[in-house]
């Protein structure tokens, strides 16, 4: 077999369903995947501040059953590069828009979580014409300071060794924070509980000994968020939008998320009760349901 013909067999099967591929952007290579059947308009997944594109364990199976679902690696974090620079949230949003031109993908929807949502806010604001429904998840528009950033970002340094030592006791000592106190109970009582079929604590924590982040991975994704705010900007953004906040989260409140669904011209809010920071995990059937029926209303 001549050599620039294996090359082009080896090239198309990089981008088969679920396998590891990478896209030169902006001067570096962004880590992706893609999961599904073709359709005209697929579906990106925006992971979250120091998260892969793994955290979204819970939603790929379901989703991909309707839609072409594409999930990544922002800069910084998992196989994706790591430039040691800090980053800015206009950097993350042409990383996503190099991304679709690498893909051929001219419009798409975007769902986004916590950063990932704030990405999605500027990628909206920045490329209008190439968007078409949006999920903003447990995310913000604005900082009130850059405190609780600071003090986030010192944590989970500090943590680092610990999280990557002890994985799931270090998941299950941090689920105060990122759960409702009902799920806490349930995780500390049954860990070895596969939620929904869809997620175990070891599926979700065997991630944090995987290229995990160094100080300075943390420290550069972190300056994105520092003085952000874009909240009387939202009215600019015409896509339909569905934002998708918990009752009881400590880090995105829902106050927040009622605040971008007042300045937003259409959209609409669903809080889903009793519920934490990642019910994405907790609550995956519904938040999971919530995004099949808006994507295809």
């Amino acid at each position: 077999m001549k050599p620039f013909i294996r090359t082009k067999i080896f090239k198309k099967l990089q981008i088969k369903n679920g396998m590891t591929n990478f896209a030169d952007v902006n001067g570096i290579k962004i880590c992706y995947k893609i999961h599904g059947k073709n359709n005209d308009t697929p579906l990106i997944l925006v992971s979250g501040w120091t998260l892969k594109k793994e955290m979204w364990i819970a939603q790929v199976g379901p989703l991909s059953e309707h839609f072409k679902v594409i999930t990544f690696d922002n800069r910084g974090c998992g196989k994706s590069d790591r430039p040691d620079i800090p980053y800015t949230m206009d950097l993350f949003a042409s990383d996503l828009a190099g991304l679709m031109d690498h893909l051929k993908i001219n419009r798409a929807n975007l769902m986004g979580y916590a950063l990932g949502g704030m990405i999605v806010d500027i990628f909206a604001l920045n490329y209008p014409e190439r968007i078409n429904k949006l999920i903003l998840h447990n995310t913000v528009a604005k900082f009130p300071n850059d405190t609780g950033i600071e003090t986030l970002k010192q944590f989970i340094i500090k943590n680092i060794d610990f999280r990557q030592r002890f994985p799931e006791k270090a998941f299950l000592e941090a689920s105060r924070l990122f759960f409702h106190p009902k799920f806490k109970k349930e995780l500390e009582t049954s860990p070895d509980k596969n939620f929904y079929g869809l997620w175990t604590v070891a599926d979700v924590t065997k991630e944090f000994s995987i290229d995990p982040q160094a100080p300075n991975d943390i420290s550069n994704q972190a300056s994105a968020m520092s003085g952000f705010d874009v909240l009387d900007k939202l009215e600019r953004i015409k896509a339909d939008t569905l934002l998708i906040a918990a009752s009881h989260n400590r880090l995105h409140p829902k106050s927040a998320m009622e605040d971008m669904d007042e300045k937003l011209p259409n959209s609409r809010l669903e809080l889903i009760d009793k519920s934490g920071d990642r019910n994405y995990l907790s609550r995956a059937p519904e938040i999971n349901q919530l995004v099949i029926d808006f994507l295809k209303s």
